[in-house]
């Protein structure tokens, strides 16, 4: 385990080098000029003697590997750099949209896991019967349908029609049911189907079968035998949604308003705010490249026949 761990950790680390050099590269590559960015935010007329001086203030003469030195040594430093388009620090502007696109990402998480549970065990339990087939169906529509118009069709359904939810976020805590359900429901579509076959796996297993011969109740077969097993072979795949969550907020949080990083990206995006930019990359990359080890660790923790396989390869 101490090894798996290691070795784990050693790519963590090229992993996030590599993203870093790529991102920083892109921003360099970039037609705008990051010194005519910060003199318009600051409301002063980008001279030629003016874009001069700033480019050597901030060293963008520079070569690029000085530059990106430069920029990671900030980086490492904590200084993340000054968001022209909020004007304050880039710190303090991701803690700050940080909370609400925690909530929301946790919100959908659980609606996902509970429903995909749910309706996944009684696909696989009532295989090929009516609920099988309406559960099927309605699984294959929430991974078929975009989440940009599942999220108007809601928006448009519940609040503008129906009118029991509001339209933008007003800070109640019934504004995140919409956003959580359209991030949650393409999500629910594919582990209902992933968790439907695994169950249907396990049911087929020889001890299954000789626990259900020996008169073990059905009841007591899923909750100790089926589910526990099918679980542990999905564990990896739904750690990974989490970071798939966080990732889709962008879209869904432009749709309900919902001012988190997804909208704090999208106006990185228009404003050329590059520092900012720059920070939800990494900060993106490293919560996947962290939570893909913490699944990696638990995956082993719980199965350890992973580690003895190792061992003996």
């Amino acid at each position: 385990m101490r090894r798996f761990i290691i070795q784990r950790l050693v790519q963590l680390l090229v992993v996030l080098a590599g993203i870093s050099i790529i991102t920083y590269s892109l921003v360099y590559l970039s037609p705008s000029d990051p010194a005519e960015i910060q003199l318009l935010a600051n409301d002063v007329t980008p001279t030629e003697q003016a874009l001069e001086k700033l480019r050597n203030e901030m060293g963008l003469n520079e070569p690029f590997l000085v530059q990106y030195m430069n920029w990671l040594k900030d980086l490492l430093s904590g200084d993340l750099g000054y968001s022209y388009h909020f004007r304050e620090n880039v710190s303090e502007v991701i803690l700050d949209k940080l909370p609400l696109t925690v909530l929301l990402a946790c919100a959908a998480f659980i609606i996902f896991v509970v429903s995909s549970l749910v309706l996944g065990v009684l696909s696989a339990v009532y295989q090929n019967r009516l609920i099988d087939y309406v559960i099927r169906v309605v699984s294959f529509m929430g991974i078929s349908v975009p989440g940009f118009w599942l999220g108007l069709i809601l928006l448009y359904v519940f609040a503008v029609k129906m009118k029991v939810l509001p339209v933008t976020y007003t800070g109640e805590w019934y504004n995140i049911i919409l956003p959580a359900v359209t991030l949650a429901c393409p999500l629910i579509g594919k582990y209902t189907r992933l968790i439907r076959a695994e169950v249907l796996e396990q049911y087929r297993s020889d001890y299954v079968i000789g626990a259900r011969m020996n008169g073990t109740s059905s009841w007591h077969v899923m909750m100790q035998y089926v589910l526990p097993n099918a679980i542990i072979n999905l564990v990896p795949l739904i750690g990974l949604s989490i970071a798939a969550l966080l990732g889709g907020t962008v879209i869904v949080e432009s749709i309900f308003s919902w001012n988190g990083l997804g909208m704090m990206a999208l106006d990185a995006i228009t404003y050329r705010d590059y520092d900012l930019l720059q920070t939800y990359v990494l900060f993106m990359t490293i919560i996947y490249v962290v939570i893909n080890f913490t699944v990696d660790i638990a995956v082993r923790m719980l199965d350890p026949r992973l580690a003895r396989n190792e061992e003996l390869a």
